[in-house]
């Protein structure tokens, strides 16, 4: 079976389109749109991204592997972005990385329940690390004890990845 974007979704990549003389500008949305629609980017939803721009399917793959925000797994509804850039590594980053991956069983990149731990390079938070960001929602000054209290607050109102596409 062969995956298809919505008309919503085709007729917003056909509208970018039009504002560039290649579909080279048009991947990122495309691949956003496509992990919205099909929950993550699989091959399939990446040769379809390839074939909606009439792009190489090299050249796709190469753009959604270089970049974080975008799954070749399924996912859980809550994916805990913990940068461990210099600022947050400095600052215990990794320490609260493993009282996330104790309190939920699983090592980063795994998946337990409804969330799902991801090392992230940089959110941008530099001044308040360490720093994890699920959705729309920051968590600063992270330290290992805040573990349960984040999960569980993620718990009562979850932040599901598709909020910011």
């Amino acid at each position: 079976m062969s995956l298809e974007f919505s008309a919503d979704a085709r007729k917003k990549i056909s509208d970018l389109l039009q504002k560039y003389p290649s579909s080279k500008p048009v991947v990122l949305a495309a691949l956003h749109l496509a992990q919205k629609e099909h929950g993550f980017l699989s091959d399939d939803a990446l040769k379809l991204v390839a074939e909606t721009l009439d792009l190489p399917y090299a050249h796709v793959y190469g753009v959604a592997t270089f970049y974080t925000m975008f799954r070749r797994e399924p996912a859980a509804k809550n994916i805990l972005r913990i940068c461990t850039n210099i600022s947050c590594m400095l600052r215990g980053a990794y320490d609260v990385m493993a009282a996330f991956e104790k309190k939920l069983g699983v090592k980063k990149g795994g998946t337990a329940g409804d969330f799902t731990i991801v090392e992230e390079e940089c959110i941008a938070a530099c001044a308040n690390a360490p720093a994890i960001v699920c959705g729309t929602r920051y968590f600063l000054d992270v330290e290992p004890k805040d573990v349960d209290t984040i999960l569980d607050e993620l718990r009562k109102t979850p932040r599901p990845e598709g909020e910011i596409v």
